[in-house]
Formats: structure tokens, C-alpha cells, sequence
């Protein structure tokens, strides 16, 4: 069985969850409108050049979740789900799951956003599997504190070897051959050079140029 990556922002979907779960909560009074906005307009300008402090960025947007019950939190994603990620799906995206599906390939995102943000997006769009920043979660709230290796740059690539270790329970041989990574961004170019077929997606300018010096396809789902 073929294995099949996908980033998940901006490649699966038109737009950033994590920048859109931060609307949300402004939409939604549950942070302050003024500075929660600007600092995470912020944060996601330093991400697209590829210079987000993912720490930083971790500890801003994970505190607000430690202010509400898991079933709160449930309660409000999904109406997340239904005002800002649905507006966000892209049919060539899901038609290009769904060949790689029919293909027989294994299915994973590899996302640097949280898992709470995610996790209902991957099974809404039918992936196999999601590998995500962890948020840690104890005595049933979260901490506002991530755990283990965050998804993020080479983080990638180790979660990618640590979930490998792990696969042949998950119905996947762990054989990286002939195996894809789809992403829009210059933050994910070291797992694009980890594998043996690297897409760019609407890439940004940076990811783009090197893409075509390196003579990688570029592909656009929202055409």
C-alpha cells in the first residue's frame, strides 16, 4: 500500500484553521477582540515567511482552551465546523483524496495546527489517519501546554518516523516507497525532501521557486 501526505491548510482546504479557529473565538467573544486579533494576525503573517516562534504561538493559542469544558469546547467546533471550515472545503481537494483513495493508497495529514482544531476536519474529509501538534490534556481540560514532538517543520518528519513505528497496526506496511507529500508551504520543504514524490499545492512564492528549480509539480486545487 502507497502512502499518500497531505498538509492540511491552505492545501486541503482554502484558508488556515488555526488562523480561523482565532477569528472564531473573536467572533465569538471568547477572547479579547482587539489584542487576541492582532496578535494572531501576527503570528500567522510570521508563519507564511516561515519565521513563527511555534512556542510562542503555541502558548498564545492553546490558553484559550484550558477556559472551557471538553464539551463545551465540542459544542462550539462544531459550530466552527459549520461556519468557517465548510465554507473552506474545496472540491478538487476531496477529488484528489478520493483518487488516491480509489488508488488503494493510505490516506494521512500531517498538520502543524492542534489536534482539537483538526481531528474533526480529517474525518470530515475521510483521511486514514491525522498527525497533528498535540494539546495536552489532563483531569479532563486542557492545559494550555502541547505534548511530545510539535508537528512543525522537522517535527514532520519525526512524527512521521514515530507513527511509522506504529503503522503495521493501522493497516499501512510502513514502506515509504513511491510515497507522495502534498503542501502549500516553504515550512514544510523538509518532508518534501524526504519523499519520492513531492506536490506543490498553490504554494507560496518561496515553496514555488523551489519547487520549479527542483522541478516538482505544481498544482492547483481551487482553479
Amino acid at each position: 500500500m502507497r502512502l499518500a501526505i497531505f498538509d492540511l491548510d491552505n492545501t486541503l482546504i482554502a484558508g488556515d484553521s488555526d488562523h480561523g479557529w482565532g477569528e472564531f473565538m473573536v467572533a465569538q467573544g471568547m477572547v479579547d477582540p482587539v489584542v487576541y486579533k492582532q496578535a494572531n494576525d501576527q503570528f500567522y503573517a510570521d508563519y507564511e515567511r516561515g519565521e513563527m516562534d511555534l512556542q510562542a504561538y503555541l502558548n498564545f493559542s492553546l490558553e484559550p482552551l484550558t477556559r472551557y469544558s471538553l464539551a463545551e469546547l465540542e459544542a462550539l467546533h462544531q459550530k466552527f465546523m459549520l461556519e468557517v471550515v465548510e465554507p473552506m472545503r474545496l472540491p478538487q481537494a476531496e477529488a484528489l483524496l478520493a483518487k488516491h483513495r480509489a488508488d488503494g493508497d493510505y490516506l494521512l495529514i500531517i498538520t502543524s495546527t492542534n489536534g482539537f482544531i483538526t481531528k474533526p476536519i480529517a474525518a470530515a474529509l475521510g483521511v486514514d489517519d491525522i498527525l497533528a501538534t498535540d494539546a495536552e490534556i489532563i483531569d479532563g481540560r486542557y492545559t494550555g501546554k502541547m505534548t511530545g514532538t510539535p508537528c512543525f517543520q522537522d517535527g514532520k518528519i519525526t512524527r512521521l518516523h514515530q507513527w511509522l513505528k506504529t503503522a503495521a497496526d493501522k493497516g499501512f506496511d510502513g514502506d515509504l516507497t513511491d510515497c507522495y507529500f502534498y503542501s502549500d508551504s516553504i515550512n514544510d520543504l523538509p518532508l518534501m525532501q524526504e519523499v519520492d514524490n513531492p506536490v506543490a499545492v498553490d504554494p507560496d512564492d518561496a515553496l514555488r521557486q523551489h519547487a520549479e528549480q527542483q522541478g516538482w509539480p505544481v498544482i492547483s486545487l481551487r482553479d
